[in-house]
């Protein structure tokens, strides 16, 4: 993997199909993702959200679908609207039964951070680490489903 690369991997006690909800359905990705008001597992379906730290300014990101292949592999680009760069998140889910592993990998990170600041890689693996470790998490296996 090239070095500007950020993986992040667990594996959730929740079946695919549950995963593959979470990561496609705009209803359920307003609960642990952005708020995306429209989304379409669609090679080409192109999508955008606000999103930034909670105290810091918001950024407008502009994704289109590269890759979709149902319970298995997600993949989009990501980059900023009015910023320099463009970088591909993937979702990859490997099926264990009743758990699901869930390998995201975002690269060409390198490319985003002349933005400036907020775009550093430490960002990136700060806010993915949060995203699947804790909102997907609490998501997924939380009580309140």
């Amino acid at each position: 993997m090239k070095k500007d690369s950020i993986l992040v991997e667990r594996t959730f006690n929740a079946p695919i199909d549950k995963v593959w909800r979470a990561l496609t359905a705009h209803t359920e990705m307003k609960k642990w993702y952005f708020n995306i008001e429209k989304f379409e597992p669609k090679v080409g379906f192109k999508f955008d959200f606000m999103g930034g730290s909670d105290a810091g300014p918001q950024y407008l990101h502009l994704c289109e679908i590269t890759e979709a292949k149902e319970n298995e592999k997600l993949a989009h680009t990501w980059r900023y609207d009015n910023y320099p760069g463009n970088s591909l998140v993937c979702w990859q889910l490997m099926d264990k039964g009743e758990q699901t592993l869930v390998r995201l990998t975002h690269t060409d990170v390198h490319t985003l951070a002349e933005g400036g600041a907020d775009f550093a890689k430490e960002n990136f693996i700060e806010g993915w680490n949060y995203i699947v470790h804790t909102n997907l998490k609490n998501h997924l296996e939380g009580k309140s489903d």
